[in-house]
């Protein structure tokens, strides 16, 4: 964890920057218009349009691209003048348009929400009420990093799009906004630093480690160096950010690594080795294996190099840089290689947790922590990621950032058992034997167990998963059965979470504890929904400003 900077320091920092250079930033409290350059960030996807049709007329022919493709990408392209007039005909329009929605949409700060109007035939006017507010990220897309703009994405509980993406605002617009709402949100008076500082040091002496330092350090936020790399003013917001407290990170070594020990980095080691057994093996010709290779179409095998690339860049720019602190308005994540994301999550909005260790973590003991979060509607692999990978410690950290309480007399020992136990160890219901038919491999590793605030769930032999729901966090609960279940006296237990990674499902266990378990759960839920309401989080949680 880094250290407190110390005030001389700080002070000779503030006193080397002009005045004329200083900016404060403001959420407007009025209607306000985003960047005026946003049309330009925006319409960067007609380059993709134009590599795609030089792609297609340059392409040799063995690729073996679509025919009436490349009829048309050559018709565009067979005058170079009519094919650079084309291009910045749909440039001009397209920015021409993005200038048109750029007059029409404007945004706004209340008190109890935040109002987005836009659209040019048909108006649109949103709010996203600050008691349903799940989570806030700063965005910042490479193009829109370089220039030192961001996307401020505000998600809600509720429907399908229920969110606000303001695109594009100044990086120190987008955090002056953020921290606004965020401490409307959390219920934090205005103007009170020592407050704040308070809050997070009771925030984070729930969530320390044991045996950590007390004064471990508060690292502030603000992101000067990314001011600096863009040459943006220096400023600061009108609404200061809450003082944060960083509770564990990702080294880069051990994120690759975690690559190197997964699946799909296997088999792509792994085909190439039995492609040159078999060679040497079997009475193969080496020159008609290259000539089917070679022949194939390279549109039919890019499909399945992207998704290969697309796992391990998810993995890279979900896991780069990845940190996790703790400050008075949540869990701040921050993460990303190309496009980095900040993201503020109040931990009472988290909805589901999960555990998951695979066969080539185990020795390592190594984990990786994801959750559910209402209000997310896509991207999830990037907005989902607790830890991307990291210690059993490391994890057990992530889960008390979310639920600091488990309502246990024991929670390492309960969380421990839940992590690699089996049977009935530490209080757990487990699968019976006659759920051998139908799960040889793990079902003495399967297990629920439901203490005071949350209910956990167990599964997996070769590959361990732990679930954790708060009991508050139900959305609902169901029994299926099939038919080889109900000759056998089984049920699978299913819990219903908001739309994300996590589904929390308990298999095969005896129909009668189902039952009694689908009965006790649905009082569980409805107790811990009447004891915590959705307003302001820190009280919500028993914490006081």
């Amino acid at each position: 964890m880094t250290g407190e900077p110390e005030a001389a320091d700080t002070g000779a920092l503030e006193r080397s920057v002009p005045a004329a250079r200083r900016t404060v930033y403001r959420a407007p409290r009025d209607w306000h218009r985003l960047h005026p350059i946003s049309p330009l960030l925006g319409g960067w996807a007609v380059l993709g349009v134009v590599g795609s049709v030089m792609l297609y007329n340059y392409a040799p022919s063995w690729s073996g691209p679509d025919e009436y493709a490349v009829e048309i990408a050559h018709a565009l392209t067979n005058s170079i003048g009519w094919f650079a007039l084309g291009a910045f005909v749909i440039l001009g329009v397209t920015i021409g348009f993005g200038y048109l929605q750029w007059r029409v949409n404007q945004y706004r700060l209340g008190d109890e929400a935040v109002h987005q109007r836009k659209g040019i035939v048909f108006r649109q006017q949103r709010q996203a009420r600050l008691d349903r507010l799940q989570a806030v990220d700063v965005v910042q897309p490479l193009l829109a990093r370089i220039f030192g703009f961001a996307v401020l994405r505000i998600e809600v509980a509720g429907g399908e799009n229920s969110g606000i993406a303001l695109e594009y605002l100044r990086l120190g617009d987008a955090e002056a906004m953020r921290n606004e709402l965020l401490a409307l949100a959390a219920g934090v008076k205005r103007a009170k630093a020592a407050g704040e500082e308070a809050t997070v040091d009771a925030v984070a002496a729930q969530a320390r480690r044991p045996g950590q330092a007390a004064d471990a350090g508060v690292a502030y936020a603000g992101e000067a160096s990314l001011r600096d790399i863009a040459g943006m003013p220096e400023g600061e917001a009108e609404t200061p950010a809450a003082p944060e407290r960083e509770v564990y990170a990702v080294p880069l070594s051990r994120l690759a690594l975690s690559i190197v020990l997964s699946g799909p980095f296997l088999f792509i080691v792994a085909v190439p080795a039995l492609v040159g057994i078999a060679v040497l093996a079997l009475p193969l010709d080496l020159g008609d294996i290259l000539a089917v290779t070679v022949g194939a179409s390279l549109f039919t095998v890019l499909p399945a190099a992207f998704a290969l690339l697309g796992f391990f860049w998810s993995r890279v720019n979900s896991g780069f840089g990845f940190k996790a602190a703790l400050s008075a308005d949540g869990i701040r994540l921050r993460h990303g290689a190309l496009e980095t994301r900040r993201q503020t999550v109040p931990p009472g909005r988290v909805q589901a947790v999960r555990f998951h260790q695979t066969l080539l973590w185990r020795r390592k003991d190594w984990w990786r922590v994801t959750i559910n979060v209402a209000g997310y509607q896509d991207d999830q692999e990037n907005v989902s990621t607790l830890l991307p990978v990291g210690s059993r410690q490391d994890a057990l950290t992530a889960l008390w950032l979310v639920l600091p309480d488990l309502g246990d007399p024991d929670p390492a020992g309960t969380v421990s058992t839940a992590l690699s136990g089996s049977g009935d160890e530490h209080g757990f219901i487990p699968s019976p034997k006659r759920a051998r038919l139908f799960d040889p491999l793990q079902w003495r590793q399967r297990g629920v167990r439901a203490t005071d605030r949350a209910l956990l769930i167990r599964r997996g032999r070769l590959s361990r998963e732990m679930f954790v729901v708060p009991h508050e966090r139900t959305q609902s609960l169901q029994l299926q059965q099939g038919v080889l279940q109900r000759r056998r006296g089984l049920a699978t237990f299913v819990v219903h979470s908001t739309n994300g990674p996590v589904k929390p499902v308990a298999e095969h266990l005896d129909v009668d504890d189902a039952l009694a378990l689908l009965d006790s759960q649905a009082q569980r839920a409805a107790e811990g929904r009447r004891r915590q309401t959705p307003e302001q989080w820190m009280s919500a949680v028993g914490i006081r400003d």
